[in-house]
């Protein structure tokens, strides 16, 4: 059987893409040219706001101040899971030293980058997660310094939890500054900064476009759309787990587009009348951007069997794939298109989003058809070196010499040519192109 839309989308996640372009090219090039009063006159206009932009140590103690304990133990919590599993991802990375051929040996090093910028989302919700993702995976990393920014609130400033957590996570250096602002700040080392050599976390549309005129520039994390969520559910599913985890994903924005896959109709329709109650108890704000989601954006999609919900759900790569079915080995090995994995209904998305230890950051908008989301790889530069000595060259030589001159680039083959004629003066090669 084919696949059957029992809801289909009216709107995908790009439909009202608008066109911001030229507004991000024009806030980008008056920072660039005005520097740091450039920066907080946008910060004037856009926050509303004419406080310090780098946060002072006392500043960042009273904002912790304010924080909860129950809530900084949470956030410590949080903390120790993302660099326990962000230290087992740096470990999986090593120097390497191979020897190619006798005498000639080459070799890989991974090298952090020196600065990186955090951007922490703090408009709708106050991402405190997110200055857990970045800015710790920075750190375990080795940044030598690290800046994160949040957009301050008026008369409020930055929210003290995103502080909080920014800064004992080994943020060197907060700002108050959001959107654009921000990110040009870090890129372009405004208010006393070192330049970013990469700029990470998620952001609105502003801050997408920003990063992917600045990509080049500046190294980025990824080009993040709005965030998706596809559950695969088999008919030994519960419906209310799959419901509420469907709506859990969908109060990101009234653009998010959330799917089920599954190969039962009774699943696919007790799900679709259990959503729309769930949506009506939310929050005003949240229930107003999930309904939007959900009427605009959502599908649901019934499938002959497995394999065909794992081809869908592949087809789709979507940012967060959730997995409520029997038989989860398999779905572990035969699934290939995913941002983060979430396999069976004792974990969900939410743990992922918040404090379970793996990355929130990651590609959207099937973007992880090619890439993988925020690791502390993606701080880290793989450089390659060797070094040979003259018997290990001379193989290398001959070739390289005679490749070269076939290819038309003689100065390179004349590179190969000298070191042969002074290391083996008494013999004769072969290094032209011809048989």
């Amino acid at each position: 059987m084919a696949r059957e839309y029992l809801k289909k989308a009216t709107l995908t996640s790009k439909s009202d893409a608008s066109d911001v372009h030229e507004t991000v090219v024009k806030i980008l090039s008056d920072i660039e040219a005005g520097g740091d009063d450039a920066a907080r006159e946008y910060a004037r206009k856009f926050d509303k706001y004419d406080g310090n932009i780098i946060l002072t140590a006392e500043e960042i103690e009273a904002a912790s101040a304010l924080v909860p304990q129950k809530l900084k133990e949470d956030i410590k919590f949080a903390h120790d899971n993302v660099r326990r599993f962000a230290e087992a991802q740096k470990a999986t990375v090593s120097d390497v030293e191979v020897e190619i051929q006798p005498g000639l040996i080459a070799g890989q090093k991974a090298i952090p980058v020196d600065a990186a910028g955090c951007y922490v989302p703090g408009g709708r919700y106050s991402h405190i997660a997110s200055a857990i993702m970045t800015v710790t995976t920075a750190k375990v990393a080795g940044c030598q310094h690290i800046t994160a920014t949040s957009p301050p609130r008026p008369g409020v400033g930055v929210a003290p939890a995103i502080i909080y957590a920014a800064h004992i996570c080994g943020a060197d250096k907060i700002m108050a500054l959001g959107g654009v602002q921000g990110v040009a700040a870090m890129t372009y080392g405004l208010f006393g900064l070192p330049k970013a050599n990469i700029l990470v976390g998620p952001g609105n549309q502003f801050v997408a476009e920003a990063k992917r005129i600045l990509f080049g520039r500046v190294g980025i994390d990824m080009i993040a759309g709005p965030t998706d969520s596809l559950v695969l559910a088999d008919a030994t599913a519960d419906p209310m787990i799959a419901a509420v985890d469907l709506v859990s994903q969908a109060e990101h924005g009234y653009n998010s587009p959330v799917w089920l896959v599954t190969d039962s109709r009774e699943i696919a329709e007790e799900v679709m009348r259990l959503v729309p109650t769930l949506i009506e108890d939310l929050p005003q704000v949240n229930r107003d951007n999930a309904f939007a989601a959900w009427r605009d954006y959502a599908e649901v999609i019934l499938c002959a069997d497995r394999e065909e919900m794992a081809a869908t759900s592949d087809d789709y790569a979507p940012e967060h794939l959730t997995v409520q079915a029997e038989d989860l080995d398999w779905w572990l090995n035969r699934l290939s298109c995913y941002g983060s994995l979430f396999l069976g209904e004792e974990t969900t998305v939410s743990y992922g989003d918040k404090a379970s230890g793996t990355n929130h950051v990651l590609p959207t908008s099937g973007a992880a058809g090619y890439t993988g989301g925020l690791s502390v790889h993606k701080y880290m530069k793989i450089v390659t070196w060797q070094r040979s000595t003259r018997d290990g060259s001379k193989r290398v030589a001959q070739a390289t010499a005679r490749i070269s001159r076939l290819e038309g680039m003689e100065g390179h083959a004349r590179a190969a040519d000298v070191r042969l004629a002074k290391y083996f003066p008494d013999e004769t090669f072969d290094l032209t192109a011809d048989g």
